[in-house]
């Protein structure tokens, strides 16, 4: 029988816990949830993101995407404009909110990763992140 102690699913459980609590706090100076910031910097990266290409690049159901994006509006970070070129389509773009706040929050986030890999040797943080990558596939 294996130990609670040796078992991924647990492991996995334990550390994704801590994490986000590390990643939280981290974000509570902006008001955002961990999932939020996610949100945010899929749009860092590609800003006019269709509602659906953020849910498959964060792996994000439509109902709970919905939800955030909502959050998100209410709260000014981003705003929800109708494609011109299609009118089913909903595109999402950073407000100047979001863009003013982006240096101070990838700050945080470099905070919480270094307080998770800090004890972690370089070569001890890049085969961690593999495995996470090949264990997410």
């Amino acid at each position: 029988m294996v130990s609670y102690r040796e078992n991924i699913v647990f492991l996995l459980a334990k550390a994704h816990q801590r994490a986000q609590g590390v990643l939280k706090g981290n974000l509570q100076a902006f008001g955002l949830t961990p999932m939020q910031c996610l949100f945010m910097e899929t749009l860092w990266e590609e800003d006019g993101l269709s509602v659906g290409e953020i849910g498959r690049r964060i792996a994000l159901d439509t109902a709970t995407l919905a939800g955030v994006l909502d959050r998100m509006v209410t709260a000014g970070w981003v705003r929800r404009e109708t494609d011109p070129d299609d009118g089913r389509v909903a595109r999402v773009y950073l407000t100047q909110k979001a863009h003013d706040a982006m240096a101070d929050m990838t700050a945080a986030i470099e905070r919480a990763n270094n307080e998770l890999l800090g004890n972690f040797a370089l070569e001890e943080k890049l085969l961690f992140k593999r495995f996470l990558r090949d264990v997410k596939e």
